[in-house]
């Protein structure tokens, strides 16, 4: 079990904040960190990591890896960590990535395999795509069979497709070496695909804490959906506007009223709230 119960000030985006967490990990857990920007997420990794000094103290399994004065470094904690940036060895291939870490070709091979990513092990990092090195990074971070693997937004970077294939590798990852996890997202359908429990964090508390359906429920419920949006065409069919938009790579028609028509021009940019099935649009100054 990871037992976390530190403290720290920090410079929030509007005012300062302090960093107060008081929280219990079981072994094999895999958690998402949710939660506005600046509200301590990727501290409290870095905090968990050894990076980032708190006041405190850090268990895990009843080994002391922070408490008063004494700090176990970072390289003695067992921890992979992966980062929106690969932050890979530009001059070794990808099985020399990883067997830097630990000469294990065995483990390696395993890891590559998993990741379908064992027919180019030779390449360099520079002939990959960005999915391809994220999957490097997450091998590598495995190397050592690490007691506790933090991601802080790996897959935020990438596109629709590849962060679903990333998801299940991440998964498959976690379940086969049954390694504790703890993930910063934004993402409510990556949370809802990985995790098992999300905590909320806001101005460097915890707000929510729970199984993961019903926290992006409760967080959710009552609250409009909203999207963002390009408004295409307009066309009025037995005296009602309907709005031909393009959210993403998807075209949509919707009825809208003449009240938003008024102010809405053709090449928009619009916002689309949806509140009990019934969209209404702003126009994005």
């Amino acid at each position: 079990m990871l037992k976390i119960n530190i403290h720290k000030k920090l410079q929030g985006i509007k005012e300062n904040m302090s960093l107060d967490i008081s929280l219990d990990i079981k072994k094999g857990e895999f958690i998402a960190l949710s939660g506005h920007s600046g509200s301590g997420k990727t501290t409290l990794l870095r905090i968990i990591a050894g990076l980032e000094e708190s006041s405190g103290t850090i268990i895990f399994d009843g080994n002391i890896w922070q408490k008063d004065t004494y700090k176990l470094k970072p390289q003695k904690r067992n921890i992979g960590f992966v980062f929106q940036d690969y932050a890979l060895f530009e001059n070794m291939s990808i099985q020399e990535n990883l067997l830097y870490v630990k000469n294990d070709p065995i483990l390696a091979n395993q890891l590559l395999e998993m990741t379908e990513l064992i027919s180019i092990k030779h390449l360099m990092p520079s002939t990959l795509s960005g999915g391809q090195k994220q999957r490097v990074a997450i091998c590598r971070a495995m190397m050592n069979n690490p007691n506790l693997l933090l991601l802080d937004e790996p897959l935020s970077a990438l596109d629709n497709t590849i962060r679903k294939k990333l998801q299940k590798d991440i998964l498959s990852l976690h379940k086969q070496f049954n390694t504790t996890v703890i993930m910063v997202s934004h993402d409510s359908s990556e949370i809802y695909n990985l995790a098992s429990r999300i905590i909320t964090l806001d101005n460097g508390k915890i707000i929510n804490d729970g199984k993961t359906q019903e926290i992006l429920l409760k967080e959710n419920d009552n609250q409009n959906l909203k999207f963002q949006a390009e408004l295409l065409d307009i066309k009025k069919i037995d005296d009602i506007n309907h709005a031909i938009i393009s959210i993403g790579q998807q075209l949509v028609e919707i009825v809208i009223s003449n009240n938003e028509l008024k102010d809405l021009t053709i090449g928009d940019s619009i916002l689309v709230s949806i509140k009990a099935l019934n969209p209404t649009i702003t126009k994005l100054t």
